[in-house]
């Protein structure tokens, strides 16, 4: 798809603070989304947590994606990540990923981190395309599978930060941003 027509199916949602009555929506799509999903229960533990934020995007009183992220004092840390499959391809998560770059600069933070299984390969290449980049390989990273996980990481003044001595090969790495 060119860059036209993405402009041309991008959908403009408000992204806003998530709230109780979202679980049904949110919950529905990280079960479309993920073969080893959040539960409820996953999601209500982390979000009390004092650093946790979520947000929601919706359009049209719809949830179409969200996102699930802490603070902490230079970065912010994106925990759970996902736009609906029917609204893919559309900018959604696009303009969440700017809402979370927005908030870097207001609130003094220099970067966003994130992991990304290994076998998601769509998500490595949205990140990519979002200027994320992947800067360490967590082998056996998750509970549920043995699977590693790419850290990716997004810097806001790229020049001044202090960058891993290494760029790891991988399949990101053999795509360009073009």
């Amino acid at each position: 798809m060119s860059w036209t027509q993405t402009q041309q199916t991008a959908l403009k949602v408000q992204i806003r603070w998530l709230i109780r009555r979202d679980m049904p929506e949110v919950l529905e799509i990280e079960s479309q989304s993920f073969e080893f999903a959040w539960t409820e229960e996953d999601f209500l533990c982390c979000l009390r947590q004092r650093n946790c934020i979520g947000m929601v995007a919706e359009c049209n009183h719809r949830i179409v994606g969200f996102m699930i992220y802490e603070l902490h004092k230079a970065k912010l840390h994106v925990l759970n990540f996902a736009v609906d499959p029917e609204f893919r391809r559309q900018n959604i998560g696009a303009q969440m990923i700017e809402k979370l770059v927005d908030k870097l600069s207001q609130q003094r933070r220099q970067e966003i981190v994130l992991e990304v299984r290994e076998s998601n390969l769509p998500a490595q290449l949205f990140f990519k395309k979002m200027g994320f980049k992947a800067v360490l390989v967590l082998r056996s990273h998750y509970d549920d599978t043995d699977e590693a996980a790419y850290v990716m990481r997004f810097g806001l003044h790229e020049e001044g930060a202090v960058l891993l001595p290494f760029a790891p090969s991988n399949r990101i790495s053999e795509y360009d941003a073009a």
